[in-house]
């Protein structure tokens, strides 16, 4: 369904809202760069639901079926990141901290005074701008193969930036599933590996229901010009529980360790095998943790 949040439209989708005067706790999923609502796997949205939430996810921004940009222009991100690495700050046509008042207007469209505030990559750091900008709305925050965008952290592979700047041969269906794939084999987990028929299956359904390239791209320059959050997440009220990979070759260990070390009282748990996606496996390895975390607040 489409909202109005924020002053914009945002695609969401609202599962487990319980019976007629059943006040269930609500969960916002905020996916990452580029992804859309349903690339949260089903299984995750499912057990949630299962194990007595309202699970709301959205499409961000400039993604999906919410509302686009493209008066904007699309940003240069070699100039922009060149004025990055000389000191300078970059200028993005929006922020992250837009990004989390969307979310936060999403949350008030459906008259949700408090939720728990989850979120995968570019997720979790709008996740973390949301504790930041609206402690009294989150119950708790949960950072997924996040990080907290400080100077000095390990960076991604050489191989893997090589596969996240390239595009895809054309725009035609196969060009860009393929694009996809070679993409998601790149950053994937090693200890849960998936089959390229797998993956297509899941990029045909988010290619298939929009495909907006420039969005990410100025969602992308919104995460390099977002230079003060590491400072900011001293800031942070909420229970935290930081979820990561030990072997996310996109957004390294260290990252999440060093999120867990910003937030007071945070706790840090590493997947073994687990990278930068959600694989069936990861999936459960992910609950584990994230489910008591939710209950106990």
């Amino acid at each position: 369904m489409k909202i109005r949040a924020n002053g914009i439209d945002i695609e969401v989708e609202d599962s487990g809202p319980g019976a007629p005067g059943e006040a269930r706790p609500a969960v916002l999923l905020i996916m990452g760069l580029g992804m859309q609502l349903v690339a949260w796997p089903p299984a995750l949205v499912q057990a949630l639901v299962d194990a007595g939430y309202r699970v709301i996810r959205f499409d961000n921004r400039d993604i999906g079926l919410s509302q686009h940009f493209d008066q904007l222009g699309k940003p240069n991100l070699l100039w922009q990141g060149l004025k990055l690495k000389l000191g300078l700050t970059p200028r993005a046509p929006y922020s992250l901290a837009d990004m989390a008042l969307d979310a936060i207007g999403v949350l008030d469209a459906l008259h949700i005074d408090k939720a728990h505030v989850v979120g995968v990559s570019m997720g979790g750091m709008i996740a973390q701008r949301v504790a930041i900008a609206a402690p009294e709305r989150v119950l708790s925050l949960t950072s997924i193969m996040s990080s907290s965008g400080a100077r000095g952290l390990p960076q991604a592979r050489p191989e893997v930036m090589r596969a996240m700047l390239g595009r895809p041969a054309s725009n035609a269906l196969a060009d860009v599933a393929d694009y996809y794939v070679k993409l998601f084999k790149a950053i994937g987990s090693p200890g849960f590996p998936m089959t390229d028929a797998q993956m297509r299956e899941r990029i045909l359904i988010g290619i298939q229901r929009s495909f907006h390239p420039v969005g990410t791209l100025r969602q992308m320059l919104a995460i390099v010009a977002d230079v003060t959050r590491a400072a900011d997440l001293a800031r942070v009220q909420s229970p935290t529980l930081v979820l990561h990979g030990k072997a996310d070759p996109l957004v390294p260990y260290a990252c999440g360790e060093d999120t867990a070390r910003r937030v007071r009282g945070a706790r840090l748990v590493g997947v073994e095998g687990m990278g930068h996606d959600l694989p069936p496996g990861v999936i459960e390895r992910l609950l584990e943790p994230l489910i008591p975390h939710l209950d106990a607040t």
